[in-house]
């Protein structure tokens, strides 16, 4: 899951980053508004931890702006103000939830796993699941029919796009937003190397499960029953 922080106090936002990337998540952090509101629009976050005092344009703008796009991304409110104003206001902008500052790093988490459930992308604590498969994000194993092997990071994030996309085909410029960020400088053959990992490990575990190819427009999983 790749989420987005907006936060313009720069230690809080540096702890929050190191935080959820040790705890599997890819994180980008932004922070003012309308930065955040430019990377909010690409579509290729999961959730949004947006502040609500920012300079440029304060987090309720940026959040209306985005609802008002039809952008339905999970947002998460940030705000050291204890006003109920500011909460029923962002929750009638189409906030999924608030958390006051300061908080624990574990409500923090909690409060995410809640919203991204309520998205109904993230599957129970045992793992994301497809056919035969299973994925465990947290020590980043891939299981079938009890014989187990582990991934790589990337190959984790790559099976588990796939896996929440529900079977929709996915192409090689949304794997590259989603796992390195729409700004990078990554190549398609980077791409490929890693379907070619993940395609190898499955044929090892015997799974019924295939990566396949749809030619021009991306790749989908699939599985195979004899």
């Amino acid at each position: 899951m790749r989420i987005l922080i907006v936060e313009d106090e720069l230690h809080l936002a540096e702890a929050l980053t190191q935080i959820l990337k040790k705890n599997h998540y890819s994180v980008d952090a932004v922070h003012d508004g309308r930065t955040g509101l430019d990377y909010a629009q690409t579509g290729i976050y999961d959730l949004l931890l947006l502040d609500i005092m920012m300079p440029e344009m304060d987090g309720i703008s940026v959040l209306k702006t985005l609802r008002q796009q039809g952008i339905a991304t999970p947002v998460i409110l940030l705000t050291a103000k204890g006003e109920i104003t500011d909460k029923v206001i962002g929750l009638d902008y189409g906030a999924d939830d608030y958390i006051a500052k300061p908080f624990s790093s574990e409500e923090l988490l909690a409060r995410i796993r809640a919203a991204l459930r309520r998205k109904g992308e993230v599957l129970p604590e045992d793992g994301l699941k497809f056919g035969d498969i299973q994925l465990n994000t947290a020590n980043l194993k891939l299981s079938v029919n009890g014989k187990e092997m582990k991934l790589n990071l990337k190959e984790n994030e790559l099976l588990e796009l796939l896996i929440t996309r529900k079977q929709g085909v996915t192409s090689k410029e949304q794997i590259i937003e989603k796992l390195w960020g729409f700004d990078s400088d990554v190549e398609y053959n980077n791409v490929e190397v890693y379907i070619s990992f993940l395609r190898k490990k499955l044929n090892f575990l015997h799974s019924q499960v295939k990566i396949n190819t749809i030619r021009g427009v991306g790749y989908v999983l699939e599985e195979v029953t004899s």
